[in-house]
């Protein structure tokens, strides 16, 4: 009998890039349902508040049905025990992610050996996607259609408006 697997993608979102919605999309044919959730992180200068990020996601994953959007102040590997998920899932740019990466793996693996990591590498059209280039690609007034699900190009517009 196949178990019931319950994923979780964490990060802060700010805000979710086209990289973040293949990841999810990509993870969401992995698991039975996924957890895309939105932990702060107080080393980051948010540009969004948690409630946009929040909406930018349910609007950005409201076709995936198996898709949940949520928010916790919990570690990753807490919030995952509390749900029932066996799994995070991390996506991968490049070198300089994989490292950050291993890290929270075994940060993660001290924490709680029976939550796995999962990885899925970023397609390579996506690589240079980081929602912090997108931020400055867009305050500079350039177009980031291409980078970003349409409600939150629209929410860029609007804030970098000069």
């Amino acid at each position: 009998m196949r178990k019931h697997t319950i994923g979780v993608y964490a990060g802060t979102f700010d805000p979710v890039t086209n990289g973040h919605i293949d990841i999810i999309e990509r993870a969401s044919r992995l698991y039975d349902q996924l957890y895309v959730t939105i932990f702060e992180n107080s080393a980051k200068n948010k540009l969004f508040t948690l409630e946009e990020r929040l909406s930018f996601l349910r609007g950005a994953t409201k076709d995936l049905d198996n898709v949940i959007v949520d928010y916790s102040d919990l570690l990753a590997v807490e919030y995952a025990k509390n749900v029932g998920a066996t799994v995070l899932v991390r996506g991968l740019r490049a070198t300089t992610d994989f490292e950050y990466e291993l890290q929270m793996a075994f940060t993660n693996q001290f924490l709680d050996e029976s939550i796995e990591m999962v990885f899925l590498m970023t397609k390579s059209q996506q690589s240079f996607i980081s929602s912090s280039s997108v931020k400055e690609i867009a305050s500079l007034q350039h177009d980031v259609s291409e980078l970003v699900p349409p409600c939150v190009n629209v929410a860029l517009k609007e804030k970098y408006k000069r």
